[in-house]
Protein backbone atom coordinates (compact mmCIF):
# COMPACT_ATOMS: atom_id res chain seq x y z
CA UNK A 1 0.00 0.00 0.00
CA UNK A 2 1.05 3.56 -1.02
CA UNK A 3 2.55 5.39 1.61
CA UNK A 4 0.18 8.44 2.44
CA UNK A 5 1.00 11.85 3.82
CA UNK A 6 -1.54 13.86 6.05
CA UNK A 7 -0.72 17.60 6.14
CA UNK A 8 -0.96 18.61 9.57
CA UNK A 9 -1.81 22.55 10.57
CA UNK A 10 0.92 24.72 9.56
CA UNK A 11 1.23 23.24 6.02
CA UNK A 12 1.93 25.69 3.31
CA UNK A 13 0.63 25.48 -0.52
CA UNK A 14 4.52 25.97 -1.62
CA UNK A 15 5.73 22.48 0.16
CA UNK A 16 3.15 20.66 -1.82
CA UNK A 17 5.80 18.80 -3.92
CA UNK A 18 7.96 18.06 -1.13
CA UNK A 19 4.63 16.28 -0.06
CA UNK A 20 4.38 14.30 -2.45
CA UNK A 21 7.80 13.35 -2.89
CA UNK A 22 7.57 12.06 0.97
CA UNK A 23 4.31 10.31 -0.29
CA UNK A 24 6.03 8.24 -3.17
CA UNK A 25 9.62 7.39 -0.87
CA UNK A 26 8.01 3.87 0.31
CA UNK A 27 9.54 2.72 -3.08
CA UNK A 28 11.74 3.60 -5.69
CA UNK A 29 12.27 4.32 -9.21
CA UNK A 30 11.53 0.97 -10.61
CA UNK A 31 9.15 0.03 -7.85
CA UNK A 32 11.93 -1.97 -5.94
CA UNK A 33 11.24 -0.94 -2.08
CA UNK A 34 13.33 1.33 -0.41
CA UNK A 35 15.75 1.25 2.31
CA UNK A 36 15.03 3.38 5.43
CA UNK A 37 18.33 2.80 7.44
CA UNK A 38 20.37 5.51 5.91
CA UNK A 39 21.55 8.39 8.59
CA UNK A 40 19.80 10.65 10.34
CA UNK A 41 17.26 7.97 10.60
CA UNK A 42 16.00 7.47 6.69
CA UNK A 43 17.31 6.37 3.11
CA UNK A 44 20.76 6.48 1.94
CA UNK A 45 21.36 2.71 2.91
CA UNK A 46 21.60 1.26 0.00
CA UNK A 47 23.28 4.16 -1.75
CA UNK A 48 22.00 6.31 -4.64
CA UNK A 49 20.86 3.95 -6.47
CA UNK A 50 18.09 3.17 -3.93
CA UNK A 51 16.63 7.26 -3.95
CA UNK A 52 14.04 7.84 -6.12
CA UNK A 53 16.17 10.18 -8.35
CA UNK A 54 17.38 9.37 -11.61
CA UNK A 55 20.24 10.86 -13.63
CA UNK A 56 18.03 11.93 -15.94
CA UNK A 57 16.39 14.72 -13.77
CA UNK A 58 13.26 14.89 -11.91
CA UNK A 59 11.90 13.51 -8.53
CA UNK A 60 10.25 10.28 -7.33
CA UNK A 61 8.85 7.67 -9.44
CA UNK A 62 7.30 9.38 -12.17
CA UNK A 63 9.69 12.27 -12.62
CA UNK A 64 12.64 9.35 -13.70
CA UNK A 65 13.29 8.20 -16.82
CA UNK A 66 12.86 4.41 -17.68
CA UNK A 67 14.91 2.46 -19.64
CA UNK A 68 12.46 0.95 -22.82
CA UNK A 69 11.77 -2.93 -23.15
CA UNK A 70 14.31 -2.49 -26.07
CA UNK A 71 17.00 -1.63 -23.43
CA UNK A 72 16.20 -4.23 -21.16
CA UNK A 73 16.49 -6.71 -23.96
CA UNK A 74 19.93 -5.97 -25.64
CA UNK A 75 20.60 -5.71 -22.15
CA UNK A 76 20.00 -9.36 -21.15
CA UNK A 77 21.40 -10.57 -24.55
CA UNK A 78 24.80 -8.55 -23.54
CA UNK A 79 25.14 -9.89 -19.89
CA UNK A 80 24.28 -13.16 -21.17
CA UNK A 81 26.96 -13.22 -23.39
CA UNK A 82 29.29 -13.36 -20.80
CA UNK A 83 27.71 -16.42 -19.08
CA UNK A 84 23.90 -17.79 -18.06
CA UNK A 85 22.40 -16.71 -15.40
CA UNK A 86 18.64 -16.46 -13.88
CA UNK A 87 16.53 -13.34 -13.47
CA UNK A 88 17.61 -12.18 -10.60
CA UNK A 89 20.74 -12.17 -11.37
CA UNK A 90 20.45 -10.30 -14.75
CA UNK A 91 18.38 -7.37 -12.46
CA UNK A 92 21.75 -7.35 -9.87
CA UNK A 93 24.00 -7.31 -12.89
CA UNK A 94 22.47 -4.43 -14.33
CA UNK A 95 22.37 -2.23 -11.54
CA UNK A 96 25.96 -3.16 -10.52
CA UNK A 97 27.32 -2.18 -13.93
CA UNK A 98 25.34 1.23 -13.65
CA UNK A 99 25.98 1.61 -9.68
CA UNK A 100 22.70 1.59 -9.36
CA UNK A 101 21.55 4.23 -12.02
CA UNK A 102 19.03 1.21 -13.93
CA UNK A 103 17.58 -1.39 -12.24
CA UNK A 104 15.43 -2.98 -14.00
CA UNK A 105 12.20 -4.80 -12.47
CA UNK A 106 11.15 -8.30 -12.22
CA UNK A 107 8.27 -7.35 -14.31
CA UNK A 108 9.89 -6.06 -17.22
CA UNK A 109 12.91 -8.83 -17.45
CA UNK A 110 11.25 -11.71 -16.82
CA UNK A 111 8.77 -11.10 -19.71
CA UNK A 112 11.89 -10.07 -21.83
CA UNK A 113 13.34 -13.23 -20.91
CA UNK A 114 10.14 -15.51 -22.45
CA UNK A 115 10.26 -13.68 -25.40
CA UNK A 116 13.64 -13.96 -26.03
CA UNK A 117 12.95 -17.68 -25.26
CA UNK A 118 10.36 -17.75 -27.96
CA UNK A 119 12.46 -16.01 -30.02
CA UNK A 120 15.29 -19.33 -29.76
CA UNK A 121 17.84 -16.46 -28.78
CA UNK A 122 18.07 -17.73 -25.24
CA UNK A 123 17.36 -21.55 -23.87
CA UNK A 124 15.91 -22.37 -20.50
CA UNK A 125 17.13 -25.21 -18.24
CA UNK A 126 16.25 -26.12 -14.89
CA UNK A 127 13.26 -25.09 -12.92
CA UNK A 128 12.35 -22.87 -9.65
CA UNK A 129 15.20 -21.45 -8.15
CA UNK A 130 18.21 -23.39 -10.78
CA UNK A 131 16.19 -21.73 -13.67
CA UNK A 132 18.77 -20.38 -16.00
CA UNK A 133 19.29 -18.72 -19.25
CA UNK A 134 21.80 -18.89 -21.42
CA UNK A 135 22.29 -17.89 -25.18
CA UNK A 136 21.73 -20.22 -28.21
CA UNK A 137 23.75 -20.33 -31.32
CA UNK A 138 21.55 -17.95 -33.12
CA UNK A 139 21.36 -15.89 -30.11
CA UNK A 140 25.77 -15.81 -30.22
CA UNK A 141 25.19 -14.89 -33.79
CA UNK A 142 22.85 -12.01 -32.65
CA UNK A 143 24.91 -10.95 -30.61
CA UNK A 144 28.08 -10.45 -32.28
CA UNK A 145 26.04 -8.75 -35.50
CA UNK A 146 24.23 -6.16 -32.95
CA UNK A 147 27.50 -5.05 -30.87
CA UNK A 148 26.57 -1.55 -31.39
CA UNK A 149 22.64 -1.88 -30.93
CA UNK A 150 23.62 -3.90 -27.45
CA UNK A 151 25.95 -1.12 -26.57
CA UNK A 152 23.53 1.57 -26.84
CA UNK A 153 21.76 0.45 -24.17
CA UNK A 154 24.47 1.01 -21.50
CA UNK A 155 25.27 4.07 -23.35
CA UNK A 156 21.54 5.29 -22.84
CA UNK A 157 21.40 4.22 -18.89
CA UNK A 158 25.14 5.37 -17.94
CA UNK A 159 26.31 4.66 -14.51
CA UNK A 160 25.58 8.45 -12.23
CA UNK A 161 28.88 10.75 -12.08
CA UNK A 162 30.56 11.98 -9.11
CA UNK A 163 28.48 15.27 -8.77
CA UNK A 164 25.38 13.25 -9.54
CA UNK A 165 26.76 10.59 -6.51
CA UNK A 166 27.16 13.24 -4.32
CA UNK A 167 24.13 15.07 -5.16
CA UNK A 168 22.08 12.05 -4.39
CA UNK A 169 23.66 11.00 -0.90
CA UNK A 170 22.97 14.89 0.28
CA UNK A 171 19.12 14.39 -0.66
CA UNK A 172 19.05 11.24 0.83
CA UNK A 173 20.07 12.82 4.08
CA UNK A 174 17.72 15.42 3.45
CA UNK A 175 14.72 13.26 3.06
CA UNK A 176 16.32 11.41 6.44
CA UNK A 177 15.72 14.37 8.15
CA UNK A 178 12.48 15.76 6.58
CA UNK A 179 11.11 12.24 7.89
CA UNK A 180 12.01 13.02 11.35
CA UNK A 181 9.93 16.58 11.10
CA UNK A 182 7.14 14.36 9.45
CA UNK A 183 6.55 12.05 12.46
CA UNK A 184 8.22 14.06 15.68
CA UNK A 185 8.56 17.69 15.26
CA UNK A 186 6.12 20.54 16.66
CA UNK A 187 3.74 22.44 15.12
CA UNK A 188 6.37 25.51 14.87
CA UNK A 189 9.17 23.52 14.42
CA UNK A 190 7.29 22.15 10.96
CA UNK A 191 6.80 25.80 10.00
CA UNK A 192 10.24 26.78 10.80
CA UNK A 193 11.31 23.89 8.66
CA UNK A 194 9.02 24.84 5.78
CA UNK A 195 10.55 28.30 5.75
CA UNK A 196 13.60 27.24 5.24
CA UNK A 197 13.11 24.53 2.75
CA UNK A 198 11.13 27.04 0.79
CA UNK A 199 14.25 29.47 1.25
CA UNK A 200 16.43 26.87 -0.36
CA UNK A 201 14.51 25.76 -3.01
CA UNK A 202 14.36 29.45 -4.50
CA UNK A 203 18.22 29.55 -3.76
CA UNK A 204 18.31 26.52 -6.05
CA UNK A 205 16.45 27.72 -8.69
CA UNK A 206 18.69 30.80 -8.94
CA UNK A 207 21.55 28.48 -9.39
CA UNK A 208 19.95 26.83 -12.23
CA UNK A 209 19.29 29.97 -13.69
CA UNK A 210 22.93 31.00 -13.61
Amino acid sequence: MKNRFHPGPGFHPDSRRLAEFLASTQHGPQGEHLQHHGPFGGFGHGGPGDLPFGPRGGYGPRGRGRAGRGDIRSAILSLLASGASNGYGLIKAVAEKTEGAWRPSPGSVYPTLQQLVDEDLIAQTGEGRRTEFGLTDAGRAYVAEHEDELQRAWDANPAPTESARALLESIGKLMGVAQQFRHSASEEQRAAAIAKIDETRKALYLILAE
